[in-house]
C-alpha cells in the first residue's frame, strides 16, 4: 500500500437508535444508525410500523375516487 493515501481505519462503535451497540471496522470512530440486525422485521420476524397504504389509495380516499 502507498503511504499518505488511506484514510485511518478504526475499531467503530455501532449504536442503533433501539439501543443496541456493536463493534465493527470503519473509517469513522462512531457510527449511528436507525435500525440495525436485533430491531429489523426482517431478521426479528415481527413487524415494527403498521402498514399505511401507498401514495395512489391515499389520494382515491382523499378524493373520494374509490
Amino acid at each position: 500500500m502507498k503511504k499518505g493515501i488511506h484514510p485511518e481505519y478504526y475499531e467503530a462503535t455501532v449504536r442503533c437508535a433501539c439501543g443496541n451497540t456493536f463493534k465493527t471496522g470503519s473509517t469513522k470512530e462512531e457510527l449511528k444508525v436507525e435500525i440495525c440486525s436485533e430491531c429489523h422485521p426482517f431478521f426479528t420476524g415481527r413487524q415494527k410500523f403498521a402498514e399505511r397504504g401507498g401514495r395512489v389509495e391515499k389520494f382515491k380516499k382523499k378524493y373520494g375516487m374509490d
